[in-house]
Formats: C-alpha cells, sequence, structure tokens
C-alpha cells in the first residue's frame, strides 16, 4: 500500500486537479490516489502514515460544504466526525486554494480549520510554508508568520502553481523519510 493518503474537498475541481498532480509527481509506490472528502471516512484517512490534504477557501474564508452551497458534502461536514479520533504519530500536510485579489482578508482561511481539528487530534503537522510572494492582506492560515500548508492562488499566480508544488513536495518528502 502506498504510505501517503491524498485527500481534498471541492465542488469545481480545482483542487482534485492539484491532488492529481500530487499523485502523479509522487508516483504510485508512494502515494495513494486521491480521494473525495465526500467518498471517505476517518477509517480510510487512519489506514496511512502521512496524509496530504487539500481544500479551496469559499466565501469569506469558509471551508467548503453544503452552506457554502456545494452539490454535495466536503470538509464542512467530514471534519466534525473526527472528533474522538486519535492522528498521533501520523503526518498531515495541507494545500489551499484562494484568491487574494478578491478575498485578500480571507485568503486561503480554510486551511487553518483543517490544521487545528488534524493537531487538536494528536497530528504531527508539516508543510508550513513562507508568506513570501503573496498579496493580501490577512489569514487565519498564518501561524507563526508562516502558512500552515502550501497555499496557491489558480487564478491570480497559476504560473507560479507548478514550482511551488514541487519545491513543497520536496520538503515534505525530507519530512516523512
Amino acid at each position: 500500500m502506498a504510505k501517503v493518503g491524498v485527500f481534498f474537498g471541492t465542488d469545481t475541481g480545482n483542487t482534485r486537479r492539484i491532488a492529481k498532480d500530487i499523485t502523479t509527481a509522487l508516483g504510485p509506490a508512494i502515494a495513494a490516489k486521491p480521494v473525495n472528502i465526500r467518498n471517505a471516512d476517518v477509517a480510510d484517512m487512519l489506514a496511512y502514515d502521512t496524509l496530504i490534504l487539500g481544500t479551496p477557501t469559499y466565501g469569506d474564508g469558509q471551508l467548503p460544504g453544503l452552506s457554502t452551497g456545494n452539490a454535495t458534502e466536503s470538509w464542512e461536514e467530514f471534519l466534525p466526525t473526527l472528533a474522538g479520533h486519535d492522528f498521533s504519530g501520523k503526518k498531515v500536510a495541507i494545500y489551499g486554494l484562494g484568491n487574494q485579489k478578491s478575498y485578500p482578508v480571507e485568503f486561503v482561511d480554510a486551511m487553518f480549520y483543517l490544521y487545528e481539528q488534524f493537531e487538536q487530534c494528536g497530528a504531527t503537522m508539516i508543510g508550513a510554508w513562507d508568506t513570501e510572494g503573496y498579496n493580501f492582506k490577512s489569514s487565519k492560515a498564518v501561524v507563526d508568520n508562516r502558512f500552515v500548508g502550501l497555499a496557491l492562488d489558480q487564478e491570480n499566480q497559476k504560473e507560479l502553481t507548478p514550482v511551488r508544488l514541487k519545491t513543497w513536495l520536496e520538503m515534505l518528502a525530507t519530512a516523512w523519510a
């Protein structure tokens, strides 16, 4: 079995495309086929030593879910199911999509909610990312002057995504080795 589980929430497909790019870059020996969180349960996640989780940020800094107009359940409905589960010994990395021009005060906020929940469940959080090179006013996803995971803006900085993703995955590889 692959040692990295890749889970994502999406309604439009952008976060799914990044999940596919991640699994392609890592290869099938390392990363399992990506799974939309609406099709997963906690046991699916607990089967892996390392998780890469992806989320877009909706509206005013929200997780994707039914209350944001998604057609199906997503992270908003999944996160409460983590209560009481122990992720000690698991490593978790997060990537998030946002739009720093249209939502400069909520840029990639949804990453923080994943970070907070998995950290509370005992996971070791890996993959913090530098805020340099972004133009936003505030983000809940900035902790200790770094994003809690890889921040991607497919609307305004799509051309930077390949190099950011490659650099981040190389960084993660040393963290889970």
